[in-house]
C-alpha cells in the first residue's frame, strides 16, 4: 500500500496536479492538529476539570465541541468512562465508523474485518492481542460506533500525576486508549 501510495505521490507531482507543501500540511494536518491529539486534550481536560468532566459524560458532543473538535464525523459524540471494575472498547461493525475529529484518521486494523467481528465475539481475546490483559472480574462493554454515533472513551488517569497539568497529561493519552484497545502511557514512559 506504500509503494502505491508513492507511486501516485509521485505522478501527481510530476505532472503538476499537487502542490508537495500543500500536501505536507494536509497530512501535518490530520497528523497533529485533527489527529489522536484533540482527544488527548479531551481525555486531559477531563481528569483535571470536574465540571467539565460531568458535562463531558452528559453531553459529551457540547463538551467536546467547546474545545473547539467536532465537525461531520463528531457531530453526536459519547464518552464513555473507564474504571477498575469496566473497561469499554469501541468497534464499528459495519464499515469504520470512527471520531475524525478527537481521534484522527483511523488505524488500518480498526477497519479490518477480523478487528470488526471478534471484538464482539471476543473482547478480552481482541484486547489480549493487543498486549491488554485484564482482571477477570473487570466488566469489558463493547459499543458499535455508527453513521449518526462515535464514542470516545476516557481512560483511567494514570496513578502519580496529581499536580499535572492538562499538556502534561495529554502526554499520556494513546488513540488506542480512547478506543479502548490500550491504556494511556505512565509517566515513567515519559522518562
Amino acid at each position: 500500500m506504500q509503494l502505491r501510495t508513492r507511486a501516485l505521490e509521485s505522478i501527481l507531482l510530476e505532472k503538476g496536479y499537487i502542490d508537495p507543501a500543500a500536501l505536507d500540511v494536509l497530512i501535518e494536518t490530520y497528523e497533529k492538529k485533527i489527529g489522536p491529539r484533540n482527544g488527548a486534550q479531551v481525555v486531559a481536560k477531563a481528569w483535571v476539570d470536574p465540571k467539565f468532566r460531568k458535562w463531558l459524560f452528559e453531553d459529551g458532543t457540547a463538551a467536546i465541541g467547546s474545545l473547539g473538535f467536532g465537525g461531520r464525523s463528531g457531530n453526536h459524540l459519547v464518552a464513555l468512562e473507564n474504571t477498575p471494575s469496566v473497561h469499554n472498547m469501541v468497534v464499528c461493525t459495519l464499515c469504520s465508523c470512527y471520531p475524525w475529529a478527537v481521534l484522527g484518521l483511523p488505524p488500518l486494523w480498526y477497519k479490518s474485518a477480523p478487528y470488526r467481528s471478534r471484538t464482539v465475539a471476543d473482547p478480552r481475546g481482541v484486547l489480549r492481542d493487543f498486549g491488554l490483559e485484564l482482571p477477570k472480574d473487570t466488566e469489558i462493554r463493547v459499543w458499535d460506533s455508527t453513521a449518526e454515533l462515535r464514542y470516545l472513551v476516557v481512560p483511567m488517569r494514570p496513578a502519580g500525576t496529581d499536580g499535572w497539568n492538562e499538556d502534561k497529561l495529554a502526554d499520556l493519552v494513546t488513540r488506542d486508549s480512547m478506543i479502548g484497545t490500550g491504556l494511556p502511557k505512565q509517566p515513567k514512559d515519559l522518562k
